[in-house]
Protein backbone atom coordinates (compact mmCIF):
# COMPACT_ATOMS: atom_id res chain seq x y z
CA UNK A 1 0.00 0.00 0.00
CA UNK A 2 1.27 3.78 -0.75
CA UNK A 3 0.66 7.28 0.14
CA UNK A 4 -2.67 9.23 -1.11
CA UNK A 5 -2.15 11.53 -4.27
CA UNK A 6 -1.86 15.22 -3.35
CA UNK A 7 -2.52 14.37 0.56
CA UNK A 8 -0.56 14.10 3.65
CA UNK A 9 -1.42 11.30 6.19
CA UNK A 10 -4.64 11.56 8.09
CA UNK A 11 -5.53 9.85 11.21
CA UNK A 12 -3.16 7.35 12.71
CA UNK A 13 -0.43 8.52 10.13
CA UNK A 14 3.05 9.30 10.85
CA UNK A 15 3.94 12.70 10.74
CA UNK A 16 7.59 13.77 8.90
CA UNK A 17 8.25 15.31 12.37
CA UNK A 18 7.33 12.22 13.88
CA UNK A 19 9.79 9.97 11.69
CA UNK A 20 12.65 12.30 11.69
CA UNK A 21 12.07 11.86 15.98
CA UNK A 22 12.24 8.33 15.42
CA UNK A 23 15.40 7.52 13.47
CA UNK A 24 16.99 10.22 15.92
CA UNK A 25 15.83 7.83 18.96
CA UNK A 26 16.67 4.82 16.62
CA UNK A 27 19.90 6.01 16.32
CA UNK A 28 20.58 6.11 19.95
CA UNK A 29 19.15 2.59 20.71
CA UNK A 30 20.60 -0.91 19.82
CA UNK A 31 18.41 -2.98 17.91
CA UNK A 32 18.35 -6.88 17.68
CA UNK A 33 21.85 -7.98 16.44
CA UNK A 34 22.14 -10.52 13.51
CA UNK A 35 23.65 -9.92 9.91
CA UNK A 36 26.02 -7.76 9.73
CA UNK A 37 25.45 -4.18 8.37
CA UNK A 38 26.89 -3.22 4.62
CA UNK A 39 28.39 -0.65 3.20
CA UNK A 40 27.56 2.98 4.58
CA UNK A 41 23.73 4.34 3.31
CA UNK A 42 22.69 7.63 4.33
CA UNK A 43 19.23 7.21 5.15
CA UNK A 44 18.57 9.91 7.84
CA UNK A 45 15.30 11.41 7.73
CA UNK A 46 15.17 15.27 9.12
CA UNK A 47 18.43 15.69 7.19
CA UNK A 48 19.59 19.16 6.35
CA UNK A 49 19.88 18.58 3.12
CA UNK A 50 16.58 19.70 1.11
CA UNK A 51 14.65 16.84 -0.39
CA UNK A 52 14.69 16.59 -4.24
CA UNK A 53 11.30 17.40 -6.20
CA UNK A 54 9.76 14.41 -7.76
CA UNK A 55 7.00 14.69 -10.02
CA UNK A 56 3.94 13.01 -9.11
CA UNK A 57 4.19 10.31 -12.31
CA UNK A 58 7.12 8.90 -10.96
CA UNK A 59 5.40 5.83 -8.62
CA UNK A 60 5.28 2.95 -8.19
CA UNK A 61 2.38 2.47 -6.82
CA UNK A 62 -0.15 4.79 -7.94
CA UNK A 63 -0.13 6.12 -4.29
CA UNK A 64 -2.22 4.08 -2.60
CA UNK A 65 -2.72 4.25 1.61
CA UNK A 66 0.30 2.14 3.26
CA UNK A 67 1.21 1.10 6.70
CA UNK A 68 2.55 4.02 8.84
CA UNK A 69 4.21 1.97 11.83
CA UNK A 70 6.98 3.30 13.17
CA UNK A 71 10.10 1.08 14.23
CA UNK A 72 10.03 0.49 17.62
CA UNK A 73 12.57 2.46 19.95
CA UNK A 74 14.88 0.89 22.66
CA UNK A 75 12.96 1.86 25.24
CA UNK A 76 9.99 -0.34 26.16
CA UNK A 77 7.86 2.20 26.56
CA UNK A 78 9.01 5.25 25.09
CA UNK A 79 7.86 8.85 25.77
CA UNK A 80 4.93 10.48 24.54
CA UNK A 81 7.08 12.81 22.27
CA UNK A 82 8.39 9.83 20.32
CA UNK A 83 4.93 8.69 19.54
CA UNK A 84 3.27 11.56 17.41
CA UNK A 85 1.01 10.06 15.33
CA UNK A 86 0.99 6.48 14.86
CA UNK A 87 1.86 4.39 17.87
CA UNK A 88 5.42 3.17 17.77
CA UNK A 89 5.80 -0.44 17.27
CA UNK A 90 7.37 -2.49 20.03
CA UNK A 91 9.15 -5.95 20.89
CA UNK A 92 12.36 -7.13 19.40
CA UNK A 93 10.18 -9.19 16.96
CA UNK A 94 9.69 -6.53 14.84
CA UNK A 95 13.34 -6.90 13.63
CA UNK A 96 12.67 -10.62 12.27
CA UNK A 97 11.66 -11.03 8.46
CA UNK A 98 9.94 -13.95 7.19
CA UNK A 99 12.66 -16.29 5.90
CA UNK A 100 11.11 -16.76 2.54
CA UNK A 101 10.80 -12.81 2.06
CA UNK A 102 14.11 -11.97 3.47
CA UNK A 103 15.29 -14.52 0.90
CA UNK A 104 13.42 -12.41 -1.85
CA UNK A 105 15.18 -9.37 -0.40
CA UNK A 106 18.68 -10.50 -0.44
CA UNK A 107 18.21 -12.56 -3.86
CA UNK A 108 17.19 -9.51 -5.07
CA UNK A 109 20.06 -7.22 -4.06
CA UNK A 110 22.77 -10.10 -5.20
CA UNK A 111 21.27 -9.54 -8.58
CA UNK A 112 21.33 -5.55 -8.94
CA UNK A 113 24.74 -6.00 -7.81
CA UNK A 114 25.86 -7.83 -10.16
CA UNK A 115 23.74 -6.18 -12.99
CA UNK A 116 23.87 -2.47 -11.78
CA UNK A 117 26.65 -2.27 -9.47
CA UNK A 118 26.72 1.55 -9.67
CA UNK A 119 23.26 1.34 -8.17
CA UNK A 120 24.50 0.02 -4.76
CA UNK A 121 21.28 -1.18 -3.82
CA UNK A 122 20.34 -3.06 -0.23
CA UNK A 123 18.37 -5.50 0.29
CA UNK A 124 17.21 -3.55 3.69
CA UNK A 125 15.59 -0.95 1.78
CA UNK A 126 13.46 -3.47 -0.29
CA UNK A 127 12.75 -4.77 3.07
CA UNK A 128 11.79 -1.49 4.79
CA UNK A 129 9.29 -1.36 1.36
CA UNK A 130 7.99 -4.47 1.83
CA UNK A 131 6.97 -3.35 5.48
CA UNK A 132 5.17 -0.24 4.57
CA UNK A 133 3.59 -1.45 1.48
CA UNK A 134 2.39 -4.54 2.93
CA UNK A 135 3.91 -6.00 6.52
CA UNK A 136 6.33 -8.42 4.84
CA UNK A 137 3.84 -9.91 2.63
CA UNK A 138 1.19 -9.82 5.47
CA UNK A 139 3.61 -11.23 8.03
CA UNK A 140 5.31 -14.19 5.69
CA UNK A 141 2.28 -15.62 4.27
CA UNK A 142 3.32 -17.08 1.06
CA UNK A 143 4.20 -20.14 -0.14
CA UNK A 144 7.81 -22.42 -0.64
CA UNK A 145 7.85 -20.37 -4.07
CA UNK A 146 7.18 -16.79 -2.29
CA UNK A 147 3.93 -16.59 -3.49
CA UNK A 148 1.30 -14.75 -1.26
CA UNK A 149 -1.02 -17.55 -0.22
CA UNK A 150 -3.32 -14.84 -1.00
CA UNK A 151 -3.89 -12.41 -3.79
CA UNK A 152 -2.74 -8.96 -1.41
CA UNK A 153 -4.51 -5.92 -3.45
CA UNK A 154 -4.90 -2.39 -2.19
CA UNK A 155 -7.97 0.21 -2.13
CA UNK A 156 -9.72 0.66 -5.41
CA UNK A 157 -7.75 3.86 -7.24
CA UNK A 158 -11.44 5.46 -8.00
CA UNK A 159 -10.81 9.07 -6.80
CA UNK A 160 -12.98 8.49 -3.84
CA UNK A 161 -9.80 9.72 -1.25
CA UNK A 162 -7.32 8.37 -3.54
CA UNK A 163 -5.81 8.94 -6.69
CA UNK A 164 -8.09 7.69 -9.90
CA UNK A 165 -6.66 5.60 -12.14
CA UNK A 166 -8.96 3.44 -14.37
CA UNK A 167 -8.49 -0.15 -15.47
CA UNK A 168 -5.34 -0.67 -17.28
CA UNK A 169 -5.55 -4.58 -17.47
CA UNK A 170 -8.21 -5.53 -17.88
CA UNK A 171 -8.47 -7.04 -14.24
CA UNK A 172 -5.84 -9.00 -15.09
CA UNK A 173 -3.68 -8.67 -12.40
CA UNK A 174 -6.71 -6.90 -9.80
CA UNK A 175 -9.71 -8.68 -10.63
CA UNK A 176 -11.42 -4.72 -11.22
CA UNK A 177 -12.25 -3.91 -14.97
CA UNK A 178 -13.59 -0.40 -13.99
CA UNK A 179 -10.36 0.49 -11.53
CA UNK A 180 -6.69 -0.31 -11.12
CA UNK A 181 -5.62 -1.86 -7.57
CA UNK A 182 -2.01 -2.05 -6.06
CA UNK A 183 -1.33 -5.61 -5.91
CA UNK A 184 1.22 -7.84 -4.46
CA UNK A 185 3.68 -7.38 -1.69
CA UNK A 186 5.53 -4.40 -3.07
CA UNK A 187 2.06 -3.09 -4.08
CA UNK A 188 2.97 -2.24 -7.94
CA UNK A 189 -0.37 -0.71 -9.88
CA UNK A 190 -0.68 -2.66 -12.98
CA UNK A 191 0.65 -0.37 -15.38
CA UNK A 192 3.67 -0.02 -13.70
CA UNK A 193 3.97 -3.89 -13.67
CA UNK A 194 3.52 -3.97 -17.31
CA UNK A 195 6.59 -3.02 -18.11
CA UNK A 196 8.73 -3.26 -14.44
CA UNK A 197 7.82 -6.73 -13.63
CA UNK A 198 10.18 -9.31 -13.58
CA UNK A 199 11.18 -13.06 -12.77
CA UNK A 200 12.93 -13.19 -9.48
CA UNK A 201 12.42 -17.04 -8.85
CA UNK A 202 12.80 -18.11 -12.40
CA UNK A 203 9.41 -19.97 -13.15
CA UNK A 204 9.25 -18.11 -16.25
CA UNK A 205 6.53 -15.67 -15.05
CA UNK A 206 6.43 -12.58 -14.00
CA UNK A 207 3.86 -12.43 -10.82
CA UNK A 208 3.04 -9.59 -8.96
CA UNK A 209 1.68 -11.37 -5.59
CA UNK A 210 5.39 -13.66 -5.85
CA UNK A 211 7.91 -12.05 -3.57
CA UNK A 212 10.87 -12.96 -5.01
CA UNK A 213 9.26 -11.02 -8.76
CA UNK A 214 8.40 -8.34 -6.99
CA UNK A 215 11.44 -7.79 -4.90
CA UNK A 216 13.24 -8.12 -8.01
CA UNK A 217 11.17 -5.51 -10.02
CA UNK A 218 11.16 -3.07 -6.84
CA UNK A 219 14.74 -2.92 -6.96
CA UNK A 220 15.10 -2.16 -10.70
CA UNK A 221 12.56 0.30 -10.23
CA UNK A 222 14.63 1.99 -7.98
CA UNK A 223 18.01 1.83 -9.25
CA UNK A 224 16.54 3.07 -12.61
CA UNK A 225 17.53 6.23 -14.53
CA UNK A 226 21.40 5.81 -13.42
CA UNK A 227 20.46 6.17 -9.82
CA UNK A 228 23.54 5.73 -7.32
CA UNK A 229 21.71 4.88 -3.74
CA UNK A 230 24.64 5.23 -1.71
CA UNK A 231 23.90 9.01 -2.08
CA UNK A 232 21.24 11.07 -0.18
CA UNK A 233 20.08 12.72 -2.89
CA UNK A 234 19.62 9.55 -5.46
CA UNK A 235 18.49 7.53 -2.41
CA UNK A 236 15.56 9.84 -1.62
CA UNK A 237 14.76 10.44 -5.48
CA UNK A 238 14.31 6.63 -5.45
CA UNK A 239 11.59 6.46 -2.69
CA UNK A 240 9.94 9.38 -3.71
CA UNK A 241 9.46 7.55 -7.17
CA UNK A 242 7.98 4.74 -5.50
CA UNK A 243 5.48 6.97 -3.75
CA UNK A 244 5.58 10.54 -3.61
CA UNK A 245 5.23 11.69 -0.42
CA UNK A 246 7.85 13.37 2.26
CA UNK A 247 6.34 11.35 4.83
CA UNK A 248 6.38 7.58 3.06
CA UNK A 249 9.86 9.01 2.56
CA UNK A 250 10.82 9.56 6.01
CA UNK A 251 8.76 6.31 7.43
CA UNK A 252 10.96 4.33 4.75
CA UNK A 253 13.93 5.57 5.80
CA UNK A 254 13.05 5.09 9.35
CA UNK A 255 12.74 1.11 8.69
CA UNK A 256 16.05 1.31 6.78
CA UNK A 257 18.02 2.50 9.42
CA UNK A 258 16.13 -0.05 11.95
CA UNK A 259 17.12 -3.03 9.55
CA UNK A 260 20.36 -1.79 9.23
CA UNK A 261 21.09 -2.59 13.14
CA UNK A 262 20.50 -5.82 12.20
CA UNK A 263 17.47 -8.15 12.03
CA UNK A 264 17.20 -11.81 11.89
CA UNK A 265 14.74 -14.44 9.97
CA UNK A 266 11.84 -16.03 11.32
CA UNK A 267 9.25 -18.81 10.12
CA UNK A 268 6.79 -17.80 7.41
CA UNK A 269 3.58 -16.92 8.55
CA UNK A 270 4.82 -15.58 12.19
CA UNK A 271 5.42 -12.12 11.32
CA UNK A 272 3.19 -9.44 12.77
CA UNK A 273 1.15 -7.53 10.55
CA UNK A 274 1.19 -3.64 11.23
CA UNK A 275 -2.17 -2.23 12.66
CA UNK A 276 -2.44 1.42 11.56
CA UNK A 277 -2.74 2.56 7.81
CA UNK A 278 -2.61 6.15 6.55
CA UNK A 279 -6.23 5.69 4.99
CA UNK A 280 -7.61 4.71 8.50
CA UNK A 281 -10.77 6.56 9.13
CA UNK A 282 -11.88 6.74 5.21
CA UNK A 283 -13.91 4.60 3.87
CA UNK A 284 -12.77 1.32 2.24
CA UNK A 285 -13.15 0.04 -1.05
CA UNK A 286 -10.78 -2.70 -2.11
CA UNK A 287 -12.06 -5.62 -3.52
CA UNK A 288 -9.02 -8.06 -1.61
CA UNK A 289 -9.68 -11.71 -2.31
CA UNK A 290 -9.91 -14.23 0.67
CA UNK A 291 -7.56 -16.83 1.91
CA UNK A 292 -7.06 -19.38 -0.57
CA UNK A 293 -8.35 -17.60 -3.50
CA UNK A 294 -5.83 -18.01 -6.87
CA UNK A 295 -3.71 -15.38 -7.61
CA UNK A 296 -4.57 -13.59 -11.35
CA UNK A 297 -2.75 -15.22 -13.76
CA UNK A 298 0.89 -13.60 -14.55
CA UNK A 299 2.08 -12.74 -17.58
CA UNK A 300 5.40 -13.66 -18.73
CA UNK A 301 8.52 -11.50 -18.51
CA UNK A 302 8.35 -8.97 -21.05
CA UNK A 303 4.87 -9.56 -22.21
CA UNK A 304 2.76 -8.13 -19.99
CA UNK A 305 -1.42 -8.38 -20.15
CA UNK A 306 -2.76 -5.13 -23.00
CA UNK A 307 -3.68 -2.33 -20.73
CA UNK A 308 -6.84 -0.36 -21.68
CA UNK A 309 -7.37 3.24 -21.78
CA UNK A 310 -4.33 3.50 -19.40
CA UNK A 311 -5.10 7.17 -17.01
CA UNK A 312 -3.62 10.38 -17.96
CA UNK A 313 -0.70 11.87 -16.82
CA UNK A 314 1.09 15.11 -16.31
CA UNK A 315 4.80 16.22 -17.83
CA UNK A 316 7.73 15.03 -16.19
CA UNK A 317 9.79 18.08 -14.69
CA UNK A 318 13.19 15.64 -15.43
CA UNK A 319 11.95 14.76 -19.21
CA UNK A 320 15.38 12.86 -19.91
CA UNK A 321 14.43 9.88 -17.25
CA UNK A 322 12.26 6.86 -18.05
CA UNK A 323 9.53 6.72 -15.69
CA UNK A 324 6.02 5.05 -14.54
CA UNK A 325 2.46 5.93 -15.49
CA UNK A 326 0.45 7.88 -12.91
CA UNK A 327 -2.23 9.83 -12.84
CA UNK A 328 -2.03 13.83 -13.80
CA UNK A 329 -4.31 16.34 -11.74
CA UNK A 330 -7.85 16.74 -12.90
CA UNK A 331 -7.85 20.49 -14.83
CA UNK A 332 -10.90 22.46 -14.61
CA UNK A 333 -14.00 21.32 -16.70
CA UNK A 334 -13.58 22.54 -20.08
CA UNK A 335 -10.00 22.81 -20.21
CA UNK A 336 -8.32 20.34 -22.34
CA UNK A 337 -4.80 19.00 -21.43
CA UNK A 338 -2.02 19.09 -23.85
CA UNK A 339 -2.50 15.81 -24.22
CA UNK A 340 -6.15 15.95 -25.17
CA UNK A 341 -5.07 17.89 -28.49
CA UNK A 342 -2.80 15.33 -29.69
CA UNK A 343 -4.57 13.98 -32.66
CA UNK A 344 -0.94 11.00 -33.58
CA UNK A 345 2.38 11.07 -33.18
CA UNK A 346 4.87 11.25 -36.23
CA UNK A 347 8.64 10.48 -36.82
CA UNK A 348 10.66 14.27 -35.86
CA UNK A 349 13.07 13.67 -38.54
CA UNK A 350 13.07 12.48 -42.49
CA UNK A 351 15.03 9.10 -41.94
CA UNK A 352 12.32 6.86 -41.93
CA UNK A 353 11.59 4.18 -39.23
CA UNK A 354 14.51 2.04 -39.93
CA UNK A 355 17.94 2.01 -38.45
CA UNK A 356 20.65 -0.47 -37.62
CA UNK A 357 23.73 -1.06 -34.84
CA UNK A 358 26.17 -4.05 -34.52
CA UNK A 359 25.72 -5.67 -31.35
CA UNK A 360 26.98 -4.40 -28.38
CA UNK A 361 27.11 -0.79 -29.74
CA UNK A 362 24.62 2.06 -29.31
CA UNK A 363 22.35 3.13 -31.89
CA UNK A 364 24.00 6.07 -33.58
CA UNK A 365 20.32 7.46 -34.51
CA UNK A 366 18.33 8.60 -31.43
CA UNK A 367 14.46 7.86 -31.32
CA UNK A 368 12.33 10.33 -30.98
CA UNK A 369 8.61 11.47 -31.67
CA UNK A 370 6.48 14.72 -32.11
CA UNK A 371 3.54 15.20 -31.22
CA UNK A 372 0.73 17.18 -33.62
CA UNK A 373 -2.58 17.85 -33.05
CA UNK A 374 -5.11 17.53 -36.36
CA UNK A 375 -4.08 20.58 -37.89
CA UNK A 376 -0.50 19.78 -38.13
CA UNK A 377 0.36 22.33 -35.20
CA UNK A 378 3.32 20.69 -32.57
CA UNK A 379 2.20 20.19 -28.78
CA UNK A 380 4.80 20.40 -26.01
CA UNK A 381 4.29 19.21 -22.57
CA UNK A 382 2.59 15.84 -23.55
CA UNK A 383 4.21 12.31 -22.48
CA UNK A 384 5.08 10.06 -24.38
CA UNK A 385 5.86 6.38 -23.47
CA UNK A 386 8.80 4.94 -25.74
CA UNK A 387 8.30 0.43 -25.19
CA UNK A 388 11.30 -1.84 -26.59
CA UNK A 389 9.24 -5.33 -27.85
CA UNK A 390 10.15 -8.46 -28.91
CA UNK A 391 13.01 -11.23 -28.43
CA UNK A 392 15.92 -8.92 -28.27
CA UNK A 393 18.30 -7.38 -25.15
CA UNK A 394 18.63 -4.39 -26.61
CA UNK A 395 17.74 -1.53 -23.91
CA UNK A 396 17.72 2.39 -23.41
CA UNK A 397 20.82 4.11 -21.65
CA UNK A 398 20.36 2.73 -17.85
CA UNK A 399 19.35 -0.55 -18.87
CA UNK A 400 15.43 0.09 -19.18
CA UNK A 401 13.03 -0.86 -21.97
CA UNK A 402 10.50 1.93 -21.57
CA UNK A 403 10.98 5.52 -21.04
CA UNK A 404 8.76 8.35 -20.56
CA UNK A 405 9.85 11.34 -22.21
CA UNK A 406 7.76 15.18 -21.78
CA UNK A 407 7.71 16.52 -25.30
CA UNK A 408 9.77 19.98 -25.50
CA UNK A 409 8.63 23.31 -26.44
CA UNK A 410 8.65 21.74 -30.51
CA UNK A 411 6.81 19.17 -29.60
CA UNK A 412 9.65 16.76 -29.62
CA UNK A 413 10.18 13.77 -27.12
CA UNK A 414 13.53 12.57 -27.87
CA UNK A 415 13.79 8.58 -25.95
CA UNK A 416 17.42 8.05 -24.15
CA UNK A 417 20.27 6.44 -26.35
CA UNK A 418 19.12 2.67 -27.78
CA UNK A 419 21.35 0.18 -26.84
CA UNK A 420 22.11 -2.80 -28.83
CA UNK A 421 22.65 -5.73 -26.27
CA UNK A 422 24.73 -9.31 -28.05
CA UNK A 423 21.04 -10.77 -29.45
CA UNK A 424 21.20 -10.42 -33.10
CA UNK A 425 18.07 -9.83 -34.34
CA UNK A 426 14.86 -7.70 -35.14
CA UNK A 427 12.80 -5.89 -32.72
CA UNK A 428 10.39 -2.69 -32.34
CA UNK A 429 10.39 0.47 -30.51
CA UNK A 430 6.93 1.83 -29.91
CA UNK A 431 6.09 5.37 -28.80
CA UNK A 432 2.48 6.39 -27.54
CA UNK A 433 1.09 9.31 -25.94
CA UNK A 434 0.51 8.50 -21.77
CA UNK A 435 -3.04 7.91 -21.53
CA UNK A 436 -4.57 8.57 -24.78
CA UNK A 437 -5.41 6.77 -27.62
CA UNK A 438 -3.68 8.92 -30.38
CA UNK A 439 -2.19 7.26 -32.73
CA UNK A 440 1.55 6.45 -32.23
CA UNK A 441 4.40 5.95 -34.14
CA UNK A 442 6.92 2.60 -34.77
CA UNK A 443 10.80 1.97 -35.44
CA UNK A 444 11.98 -0.98 -36.08
CA UNK A 445 15.12 -1.56 -35.21
CA UNK A 446 17.65 -4.43 -36.41
CA UNK A 447 20.90 -5.56 -34.69
CA UNK A 448 23.74 -7.07 -36.48
CA UNK A 449 26.39 -9.78 -35.22
CA UNK A 450 29.78 -8.46 -34.36
CA UNK A 451 31.88 -8.84 -37.46
CA UNK A 452 35.15 -11.14 -38.35
CA UNK A 453 36.65 -10.35 -41.47
CA UNK A 454 39.88 -12.77 -41.23
CA UNK A 455 40.27 -15.92 -39.23
CA UNK A 456 43.77 -17.41 -38.77
CA UNK A 457 44.96 -20.57 -36.44
CA UNK A 458 47.44 -20.03 -33.54
CA UNK A 459 49.52 -23.04 -34.30
CA UNK A 460 50.58 -24.52 -37.34
CA UNK A 461 51.30 -28.06 -35.63
CA UNK A 462 49.53 -30.64 -37.82
CA UNK A 463 46.19 -32.13 -36.31
CA UNK A 464 46.42 -36.00 -36.67
CA UNK A 465 44.98 -38.58 -34.92
CA UNK A 466 44.47 -42.57 -35.02
CA UNK A 467 40.84 -43.78 -35.94
CA UNK A 468 39.29 -44.55 -32.68
CA UNK A 469 41.76 -42.40 -30.45
CA UNK A 470 41.57 -38.47 -30.00
CA UNK A 471 43.22 -35.62 -31.63
CA UNK A 472 46.27 -34.65 -29.01
CA UNK A 473 45.58 -30.69 -29.57
CA UNK A 474 42.60 -28.80 -29.95
CA UNK A 475 41.83 -25.90 -32.77
CA UNK A 476 42.43 -22.78 -32.15
CA UNK A 477 41.66 -19.80 -34.44
CA UNK A 478 42.35 -15.97 -33.75
CA UNK A 479 39.49 -13.59 -35.29
CA UNK A 480 40.50 -10.04 -36.38
CA UNK A 481 37.91 -7.12 -37.92
CA UNK A 482 40.19 -4.56 -40.34
CA UNK A 483 43.43 -5.63 -38.51
CA UNK A 484 42.10 -5.31 -34.89
CA UNK A 485 41.00 -8.29 -32.31
CA UNK A 486 37.69 -9.28 -33.08
CA UNK A 487 35.97 -10.06 -29.11
CA UNK A 488 32.40 -11.14 -29.01
CA UNK A 489 32.10 -12.63 -32.30
CA UNK A 490 29.57 -15.53 -32.93
CA UNK A 491 31.47 -18.47 -34.67
CA UNK A 492 30.27 -21.69 -36.35
CA UNK A 493 32.50 -24.81 -36.59
CA UNK A 494 31.37 -27.19 -38.97
CA UNK A 495 33.05 -30.73 -40.35
CA UNK A 496 32.70 -29.95 -43.86
CA UNK A 497 32.39 -33.05 -46.60
CA UNK A 498 34.71 -30.94 -49.06
CA UNK A 499 36.13 -27.49 -49.86
CA UNK A 500 33.07 -27.37 -52.56
CA UNK A 501 30.65 -28.70 -50.09
CA UNK A 502 30.59 -26.78 -46.90
CA UNK A 503 27.79 -28.73 -45.50
CA UNK A 504 28.64 -31.58 -42.97
CA UNK A 505 30.11 -34.41 -42.67
CA UNK A 506 28.83 -37.75 -42.17
CA UNK A 507 32.08 -39.59 -41.14
CA UNK A 508 35.25 -38.61 -40.20
CA UNK A 509 36.17 -36.80 -36.93
CA UNK A 510 33.62 -35.24 -34.80
CA UNK A 511 32.92 -33.42 -31.26
CA UNK A 512 31.12 -34.93 -28.58
CA UNK A 513 28.20 -32.46 -27.03
CA UNK A 514 26.90 -32.78 -23.53
CA UNK A 515 25.80 -36.42 -23.60
CA UNK A 516 28.42 -37.79 -24.99
CA UNK A 517 27.04 -38.14 -28.54
CA UNK A 518 28.93 -37.11 -31.87
CA UNK A 519 28.03 -33.97 -33.58
CA UNK A 520 29.88 -32.40 -36.30
CA UNK A 521 28.46 -28.97 -36.78
CA UNK A 522 29.09 -26.68 -33.45
CA UNK A 523 27.06 -23.36 -33.06
CA UNK A 524 27.06 -20.68 -30.35
CA UNK A 525 31.29 -20.58 -30.37
CA UNK A 526 32.01 -16.44 -29.05
CA UNK A 527 36.27 -15.23 -29.13
CA UNK A 528 37.11 -14.01 -26.35
CA UNK A 529 38.49 -10.14 -25.61
CA UNK A 530 41.55 -10.87 -27.62
CA UNK A 531 39.79 -12.63 -30.66
CA UNK A 532 40.55 -16.03 -29.83
CA UNK A 533 38.50 -19.45 -29.86
CA UNK A 534 39.30 -22.53 -28.81
CA UNK A 535 37.16 -25.15 -29.77
CA UNK A 536 36.23 -27.94 -28.16
CA UNK A 537 38.36 -31.44 -28.13
CA UNK A 538 38.02 -33.18 -31.32
CA UNK A 539 37.26 -37.50 -32.25
CA UNK A 540 38.09 -39.81 -34.59
CA UNK A 541 35.86 -42.48 -35.55
CA UNK A 542 37.09 -45.65 -37.30
CA UNK A 543 37.57 -44.82 -41.01
CA UNK A 544 41.03 -43.13 -41.72
CA UNK A 545 41.46 -40.60 -44.10
CA UNK A 546 42.13 -36.79 -44.38
CA UNK A 547 39.15 -34.34 -43.48
CA UNK A 548 37.82 -30.54 -43.25
CA UNK A 549 37.51 -28.52 -40.26
CA UNK A 550 36.03 -25.43 -41.46
CA UNK A 551 35.32 -22.12 -38.61
CA UNK A 552 33.40 -19.18 -39.84
CA UNK A 553 32.22 -15.89 -38.05
CA UNK A 554 29.70 -13.11 -39.41
CA UNK A 555 31.51 -10.86 -41.96
CA UNK A 556 33.07 -12.82 -43.81
CA UNK A 557 36.05 -14.51 -41.62
CA UNK A 558 36.74 -18.07 -42.76
CA UNK A 559 39.93 -21.02 -42.57
CA UNK A 560 39.74 -24.17 -43.20
CA UNK A 561 41.61 -26.94 -41.00
CA UNK A 562 43.37 -30.36 -42.81
CA UNK A 563 42.72 -33.30 -39.88
CA UNK A 564 44.32 -36.72 -40.60
CA UNK A 565 43.30 -40.04 -39.48
CA UNK A 566 45.99 -42.80 -39.91
CA UNK A 567 47.17 -46.13 -37.54
CA UNK A 568 50.58 -44.25 -38.19
CA UNK A 569 49.33 -41.27 -36.91
CA UNK A 570 51.34 -39.58 -34.20
CA UNK A 571 51.24 -36.98 -31.57
CA UNK A 572 54.64 -35.81 -32.43
CA UNK A 573 53.85 -35.12 -36.17
CA UNK A 574 55.95 -31.93 -37.46
CA UNK A 575 54.23 -28.80 -38.63
CA UNK A 576 51.95 -28.30 -41.62
CA UNK A 577 50.09 -25.68 -42.84
CA UNK A 578 47.44 -23.91 -40.69
CA UNK A 579 44.97 -24.02 -43.59
CA UNK A 580 44.94 -25.14 -47.34
CA UNK A 581 43.83 -22.77 -49.51
CA UNK A 582 42.56 -25.68 -51.94
CA UNK A 583 42.52 -28.13 -49.41
CA UNK A 584 41.58 -31.90 -50.03
CA UNK A 585 38.34 -33.61 -50.02
CA UNK A 586 36.90 -35.20 -47.21
CA UNK A 587 37.49 -39.05 -46.80
CA UNK A 588 35.23 -41.42 -48.01
CA UNK A 589 34.12 -43.78 -45.32
CA UNK A 590 36.75 -46.95 -44.91
CA UNK A 591 39.46 -45.16 -47.09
Amino acid sequence: MAAHKGRRLRKGAATTAAAALAVAALSASQAPGATGAPEPLQTSAGHSTPVPEVSADGNATGNSPYYTDLPPLKSPLPSPSSTIGTPVSRGEGEAGIPATVLDAYQRAEAELRATKPGCNLPWQLLAAIGKVESGQARGGRVRADGTTISPIIGPQLDGNGFALIKDTDHGAYDGNSSYDQAIGPMQFIPSTWAWAGRDGNGDGKADPNNVYDAALAAGHYLCRNGWDLSTERDLHRAILSYNNSTDYLNLVLSWVDYYRKGTHSVPDGSGGVPGHRSDDGLPRTSMPSGPGTASPKPSKPGKPAKPADPPKESPSPDPGKPGSPSPEPTPPAGTPTPSDTVDHLVSPDLDGTELTATAGDAFERRLGARAVTKDGKSVAKVRVRFTITGDTDATFTGGERVATIATDPKGVALAPRLLAGEKAGTFEVTAVVVGHAAKGVGYTATVTPRPADKLVRTSDTALTCAPGGEFAGQVQVKATYKGAPAAKVGATATLIKSAADPSANIAGPYFKDANGRPVRTLTGLTTDANGVVTLPKLYADLFSGTYLLRVTTPGGGSVTVELKVSVTASASAGPSPSASADPSPSASAGS
